[in-house]
């Protein structure tokens, strides 16, 4: 039927949802913890052939509500080009209700706040983006190309276009030296920023990323799960959200799941993770049963 470009990544979330590939890989493509296009060039794929694809995926499911747009970040395309699409696929699935997509610092930053009210008004009214720290010194460790000011520049200007933001949040990815500011830095990014739906999830490495990460980040010395829990209580009590945030730490990494809605289940969740910690290791979910 459909013919992808195959290592295909999506988030949770769109599991059950249709998946458009507008592009080939990621246009960055150089953050050091991450090997999901490592195997890929960059390329933005010929409208035509979309609307293709699109047209065979209506004639099988034409009642069709969500769908999302890979790969690495279609936001990366012109924003003509992405209207092209978000106005064929609205022709094309009467009943659509949501586009979503993964976005980056760059490639938002690379728009204007009238073009990105451009694109929620034509559906495309969900982003996910990888915050992974709000430290200034583990984002150029990690080769994320960005700091702190871009990052909370980039997500007020989507949300304030009135796209709902789904942002991540990497554990551990400080390591042991930086775990104070990694914590405390990525707290003040959740604080000035208006993000709808927040994850966090454990540090974890391919074989294929381990060599970049380590050359970019030399003085990296690794967190225990007991630590990685101490980060993600410290994390919480920082947090001081004037909105609701839909917070899910329940990635296949985590040592431990958590869900609930900040700031009136913080305590509770600080609770779960006091009570976690004090009965050790037993509690924790079995690395045998986690993955990255």
């Amino acid at each position: 039927m459909i013919e992808y470009n195959y290592q295909l990544f999506r988030p949770p979330a769109e599991a059950n949802n249709i998946i458009i590939q507008v592009t080939i890989g990621c246009s960055y493509n150089n953050c050091s913890f991450c090997s999901m296009y490592k195997t890929k060039k960059y390329e933005v794929r010929k409208l035509e052939d979309v609307y293709k694809e699109i047209d065979t995926i209506a004639s099988y499911y034409p009642n069709t509500h969500k769908v999302f747009l890979a790969d690495g970040d279609a936001l990366a395309l012109s924003t003509q080009h992405l209207l092209s699409i978000l106005k064929y696929l609205q022709i094309s699935f009467p009943k659509l209700r949501r586009v979503s997509t993964y976005a980056s610092t760059q490639n938002l930053l690379a728009k204007t706040q009238k073009e990105l009210e451009l694109l929620k008004e034509n559906k495309l009214n969900l982003i996910y983006y990888g915050i992974e720290t709000g430290s200034n010194v583990v984002l150029k460790k990690i080769t994320k190309g960005v700091g702190q000011s871009e990052v909370i520049e980039s997500l007020n200007l989507a949300s304030d276009s009135g796209i709902k933001i789904s942002a991540t949040v990497i554990l551990g990815i400080g390591g042991e030296q930086y775990s104070k500011e990694h914590i405390e830095e990525t707290a003040k990014v959740i604080n000035y920023t208006k993000v709808n739906y927040l994850s966090t999830l454990q540090l974890g490495l391919e074989e294929n990323a381990k060599k970049n990460f380590y050359k970019h980040f030399n003085d990296f010395i690794p967190l225990d799960d007991v630590q990685i829990l101490q980060e993600q209580k410290r994390f919480l009590e920082l947090l001081n959200p004037t909105y609701k945030i839909i917070f899910r730490s329940n990635h296949a990494s985590n040592a431990l799941h958590l869900s609930g809605t900040l700031p009136k289940d913080t305590q509770r969740l600080v609770q779960e993770l006091d009570r976690t910690l004090e009965i050790g290791q037993g509690a924790f979910v079995p690395n045998e049963l986690r993955g990255f």
